[in-house]
């Protein structure tokens, strides 16, 4: 007789590797007073290095303190929302922590999005305050107007660099496109005069648990851009979950690879917050690309690494390779798409590292499933396993309540202490996520008898390129906005290094014509560089449903069936 594989029996348990916890004892200590724990413990350890500049514990954590009494003087309070708009520099993670430190609510913003996307997400979040880069400055104190933001913060990739770098930075920033002028306007402060003019001693601000720490936009299924509510405890325990992990590595002993963007929930959790729990040293790369990347591991010898799979492939095709050693690295944590079995091996033949593929979303901090790391299996094309006190089911598509049978796709669902608490503002679409505490993923996947999960398809039609989550009804609405446009539709087509690219199918108004150049050019003007599509395709008519609705599935099904031919 064959044993009956259930769900709730959570057979992905046994499949844990030695150490990693069923259930976890949880500190309740939000994130700045883990920064505070590090730095106590580890004082003249290297917490943060950026182009060679280091930044020990003791000195970021008063750093912290300075900013946080910055942001005060400013007029924030507990519960207000900081907007914080920068790639992976020192005063990102600076601000971050400051944020949080005073009851302030985070909103991580990407600099690659253009001014549309971040008008709204500065509107929607209600942000008082905005810290970002000199090189976007401008553009932002135009767009303030706006927006609720009072008062803007910018600082310089040149404000922390090591000698003779600092030396030679003001002759070649501004013709390297590394710094601008900004213009002087009200309510305008350059970062480090404004971190000097306050001591490193922060008032003490309580916080909950139950408090909201962040607010985290994603543009979920249908490309409109929600703020996930993520709470302290939500950090908190995501971190503690990743810890958990990976036993074998030890607080204080590890070099982090922060290459992953920080306003990005899975470069947030499992790179800059990870860390600083851990009391490990971070290596702060701000442009993502294999030149900067073998130049980090090369001068830095990071030990960990997690990475998304462009970067993995940007890697091993780079040229440097041959002259980089990356045997420091031991291990590495690959998600957001999946990652192909012959870039594990050659990875992995070249580190000696052991790479792990996982899951996760926005509205689970984001990690929920990882593969075993050194003392368990891990399988290819499989998510891994449900971590620590994360319950996984996977529901019938028309009926969340009813279980498919273990090897049967359907949507997953997700229950567990990272789970946010809702989307801000939204309680439709938070009703629509949310029952009895499971997340409803809209993704679709099956388990196997072990407990492994496999995701089959992802939501709905989101493409992910390079990394990065795009969502073609966004595009739709770019090209919509062009005169000459009549119809448009945008599909994911296969990349070779970006995983996923757009190509959008486009009809022209009746005696109109267009050139890819002209569409593109608009696209340029309106779009993140990330989105931009990489195929127009012409064409009379596009293919509709009985209603009317453009047939997304049909030109994706068309598209790939070209792919094959």
């Amino acid at each position: 007789m064959v044993e009956t594989v259930r769900y709730e029996d959570k057979p992905w348990l046994s499949h844990y590797e030695p150490g990693v916890p069923r259930q976890i004892d949880y500190e309740t200590v939000c994130m700045p007073d883990f920064l505070e724990a590090s730095a106590r413990r580890f004082p003249e350890h290297t917490a943060l290095i950026f182009e060679g500049h280091a930044v020990s514990y003791r000195r970021l954590d008063a750093m912290v303190n300075r900013f946080a009494r910055a942001l005060e003087y400013l007029g924030i309070r507990k519960g207000d929302r900081v907007a914080i708009l920068l790639p992976n520099l020192i005063p990102c993670v600076i601000s971050y922590y400051a944020a949080l430190k005073i009851g302030a609510v985070v909103v991580m913003n990407n600099p690659l999005y253009a001014d549309r996307e971040l008008e709204h997400q500065f509107n929607d979040s209600q942000a008082k305050i905005l810290i970002t880069l000199d090189l976007l400055a401008d553009r932002m104190i135009e767009l303030r107007k706006k927006t609720a933001i009072e008062n803007i913060i910018y600082t310089c990739i040149g404000d922390y660099l090591p000698f003779p770098k600092s030396l030679l930075f003001p002759i070649v920033a501004k013709k390297k496109k590394l710094a601008a002028t900004v213009k002087k306007a009200d309510g305008v402060y350059p970062w480090k005069p404004l971190l000097a003019a306050f001591p490193p001693h922060c008032p003490r601000v309580f916080l909950s648990f139950d408090d909201i720490a962040m607010l985290q936009y994603t543009g979920g299924t249908t490309g409109v851009s929600k703020g996930v509510v993520l709470t302290h405890e939500n950090l908190s325990k995501q971190v503690q979950q990743i810890a958990a992990w990976f036993p074998q590595f030890e607080k204080g002993k590890e070099i982090m690879l922060g290459a992953l963007p920080y306003f990005h929930v899975f470069g947030l959790s499992a790179a800059m917050n990870f860390s600083v729990h851990m009391g490990w040293t971070q290596v702060l790369v701000p442009k993502p690309q294999p030149e900067p990347l073998l130049e980090a591991i090369r001068k830095f010898k990071p030990t960990f690494a997690p990475l998304v799979p462009t970067m993995y492939i940007g890697i091993l095709n780079h040229p440097d390779i041959h002259k980089t050693d990356l045997t420091s690295i031991k291990g590495c944590f690959s998600g957001s798409a999946p990652l192909p079995v012959e870039v594990i091996r050659d990875f992995e033949a070249k580190t000696g590292a052991v790479i792990v593929e996982g899951f996760g979303l926005t509205e689970a901090t984001p990690v929920t499933h990882i593969n075993p790391f050194a003392g368990g299996k891990r399988k290819v094309g499989s998510v891994g396993l449900p971590i620590s006190d994360t319950e996984c089911r996977i529901a019938a598509l028309d009926d969340w309540k009813t279980e498919m049978p273990v090897g049967e796709p359907g949507e997953l669902l997700i229950k567990g202490p990272q789970v946010m608490k809702g989307y801000w503002n939204k309680p439709q679409e938070t009703r629509g996520a949310l029952t009895e505490g499971w997340l409803h993923t809209g993704d679709i996947a099956k388990m196997d008898a072990e407990g492994y999960f496999y995701i089959v398809d992802r939501k709905k039609d989101m493409v992910i390129s390079g990394g990065y989550n795009v969502y073609p009804r966004e595009i739709d609405e770019v090209f919509y906005d062009h005169p000459k446009v009549l119809e448009a539709c945008a599909i994911g087509i296969p990349h070779p290094t970006r995983g996923e690219a757009i190509k959008v199918f486009v009809v022209v108004k009746e005696n109109e014509s267009a050139t890819m150049e002209e569409l593109m050019a608009h696209c340029e003007r309106h779009l993140a560089r990330y989105k931009l599509p990489t195929e127009i395709e012409f064409r009379k008519t596009l293919p509709k449903s009985t209603v009317g609705k453009i047939l997304r599935k049909a030109l994706k099904a068309e598209e790939m069936q070209k792919q094959r031919d």
